[in-house]
């Protein structure tokens, strides 16, 4: 508790895990973790049942989980794979797989480790040629209103700047013709 990182002792943890930042980081049980593995802060690798036996991730060598990263299960995250902040993963991710998004989406397989490492970011915050899909969508709806707003101004520049007001004064002399209407004013 004085750490804010959960262990659980039965968990099998490799050489040079580093878990960077450390609050709410929780592993359990049965949980193995490879050598070389980067946990950032707020991590779970955590179970889906209460059955006896592997109830939760194995995460292979080189690997790593960004901050709010939930991988939940007996599934296999493979060697050098990147899950990105606030994924939620529940099947085997692919060696070298870059996951994101909820549910857990591969995004990228497997590439150059070298470029692969150079440009993952485990807050995902720098990395535009590996956007989440949701963030296409929305930079597409964005994109999307930009242009009607272009065109609304377009056809108000066009409008003629008298054609509102004779608008106004001819339905209001419309109004005051109908039955009754002087008996409203």
């Amino acid at each position: 508790w004085l750490t804010g990182i959960e262990i659980h002792p039965g968990a099998r943890i490799g050489r040079r895990f580093f878990i960077d930042h450390g609050m709410g980081v929780v592993i359990g049980e049965t949980t193995e973790i490879a050598d070389n593995v980067t946990l950032y802060q707020g991590v779970t690798l955590g179970g889906t049942s209460w059955e006896k036996g592997k109830r939760h991730p194995t995460v292979l060598e080189g690997t790593i989980v960004g901050a709010g990263a939930k991988v939940l299960g007996p599934i296999t995250v493979g060697a050098d794979a990147r899950i990105g902040s606030n994924a939620v993963v529940v099947k085997d991710v692919p060696p070298g797989a870059t996951v994101v998004g909820i549910p857990g989406r591969i995004v990228k397989a497997r590439g150059g480790l070298d470029e692969e490492m150079r440009r993952f970011d485990a807050y995902a915050i720098g990395t535009p040629d590996l956007p989440d899909p949701m963030s296409r969508i929305v930079d597409g709806l964005l994109s999307e209103v930009q242009r009607l707003s272009a065109r609304v101004s377009e056809l108000e520049a066009g409008l003629d700047p008298d054609a509102h007001a004779r608008a106004v004064t001819d339905a209001e002399a419309r109004i005051h013709r109908l039955p009754g209407a002087a008996d409203r004013r």
